[in-house]
């Protein structure tokens, strides 16, 4: 009986052996034709007029995707070849202290060469958009590719309540970036920012979208304050250079960092690629950026109000009055309406508001829906310039003053024991000429207003009607006072 027993065991092993034997050899034959498959299927993408589909597979989304899984190589071999080193040349003056006792004389000319920012080529033919404070107190500007190649460039033109400008070199067949829609961009998702951080030639880090629609007054009273705030490294030399989503295209311009040192410490701020690209648009079309306003003096809507107004949500933008023949009046909205939505985009807060209406010229139709008590209202809002018509305006002011400003340099400041100011670079004929202004008079007030930024003084000396009067201080420290009527 035992040996009947131990015959049978030793069968039943067997069959076991066999089969186990039999599956690992299926599961090996079953991986090598896959990968076979596979494979051919790889080398048919290839070739022939399939290679879309291999760009699809190559660029397809990592959002939500942790760290370990997601591959940036893709997006940075991307954006390292169309970020630009911006360097600028100023110049600047020394005076006498003789001068403080004998009155003005002619100060001496200097320049120097500054490594100050990034930039991003955005067409072939040698376009590229970096930030207005990178720029906007430099005579000449240098450009430096990857490559190391190296050209003067042109600025097109800037926008300080934006942080934009446009710059111009001579040159063709450019590696260059596409912008993406920034409106897509969701909180969590990976993103790349590309730069030149303390000289250092492109830098690449990586982080998250930690917030939309930020403000953190950076800007000018007149600012669009709407940035995209991200975790990536960004440092001094960072400015002007590219935020980019992992598929490399381009969804932000880099601005600002939150910092008591001056060098990144856990948060950066970019301008959002659709407000970018409706300046830069702007820039190349009209040579300025057209500005919309609906027309409406809005509040944030927060919990107080919310209990106050008895609203059933915080959300939005509250509307607490209208103006006279202005968008919103045209189109129906009134007080106490609260603004939740511009063409299907959600409106939480002022921030979402402006950068929404910064994406729009004056003429253009916008789809606003409101909060009206318990109803929804879906109105149709054409839009307006500051001139309250709805024609591409094209702003000649300057020209009538017969000057160019710019905003004064740290340097200055510091030398004259200012604060801010705006330093008159030219004059012509005009108002400023003829009560006797001369180059290089910085302004510090208007009408007993202080100015910061050109386009502060620009749009003040546009409002102003009657009598204007101007304070400021000449580089000897002279100071010194004008008045006319507009």
């Amino acid at each position: 009986m035992f040996n009947l027993l131990a015959s049978q065991k030793k069968e039943l092993m067997k069959r076991i052996s066999l089969v186990i034997l039999s599956t690992v050899i299926a599961v090996v034959a079953s991986t090598t034709i896959t990968y076979v498959i596979f494979s051919k299927k790889l080398n048919e993408l290839k070739t022939g007029n399939q290679k879309a589909e291999l760009q699809k597979i190559q660029q397809v989304s990592f959002r939500g995707l942790p760290a370990e899984t997601v591959d940036f190589t893709y997006a940075a071999e991307l954006s390292v070849k169309a970020v630009v080193h911006v360097k600028t040349r100023i110049e600047y003056t020394t005076t006498s202290v003789f001068d403080f006792f004998f009155g003005y004389s002619e100060p001496q000319y200097y320049s120097k060469t500054l490594p100050v920012g990034s930039g991003v080529i955005i067409s072939s033919d040698g376009y590229i958009v970096t930030n207005n404070h990178v720029v906007s107190n430099s005579e000449n500007i240098e450009v430096t590719l990857n490559d190391k190649r190296t050209y003067v460039a042109k600025l097109i033109a800037s926008d300080p309540s934006t942080d934009i400008a446009l710059l111009k070199i001579d040159a063709d067949d450019l590696p260059y970036l596409t912008f993406g829609n920034s409106d897509d961009l969701k909180v969590g998702e990976w993103v790349l920012a590309v730069g030149n951080p303390f000289n250092l030639t492109s830098t690449v880090t990586a982080g998250i979208v930690s917030a939309k629609a930020r403000n953190i007054g950076v800007n000018s009273p007149f600012s669009i304050e709407s940035f995209i705030q991200t975790d990536a490294a960004v440092n001094p030399g960072n400015s002007g250079g590219a935020l980019v989503n992992t598929r490399g295209e381009l969804v932000g311009i880099n601005t600002a960092i939150a910092s008591q040192t001056g060098s990144y410490v856990g948060y950066a701020f970019a301008v959002p690629s659709n407000i970018v690209k409706k300046v830069v648009s702007d820039f190349i079309k009209y040579g300025e950026v057209q500005r919309v306003y609906l027309g409406v003096n809005i509040l944030q809507v927060d919990h107080e109000l919310a209990k106050q107004k008895n609203l059933s949500s915080t959300e939005g933008v509250y509307v607490q009055s209208v103006y006279e023949g202005g968008s919103a009046q045209d189109a129906g909205i009134k007080p106490g309406d609260v603004i939740v939505a511009i063409n299907g985009n959600k409106i939480k807060d002022i921030p979402q508001l402006q950068e929404q209406l910064g994406q729009f010229e004056p003429g253009q139709k916008i789809t606003v829906e409101v909060l009206r008590g318990n109803n929804r209202e879906m109105l149709e809002v054409i839009l307006k310039n500051t001139k309250n018509t709805t024609e591409i305006t094209r702003n000649n002011y300057t020209k009538a003053l017969g000057a160019k400003f710019q905003t004064a340099r740290p340097e200055d400041l510091k030398r004259l024991r200012i604060n801010y100011g705006v330093k008159v670079v030219e004059l012509t004929s005009g108002k400023l000429k003829a009560v006797g202004i001369r180059p290089g008079f910085i302004i510090t007030s208007i009408n007993r207003l202080t100015v910061k930024t050109a386009e502060e003084v620009e749009m003040l000396l546009i409002q102003i009607k009657g009598n204007v009067i101007i304070e400021g201080i000449y580089p000897n420290g002279m100071y010194a006072y004008y008045s006319f009527v507009n």
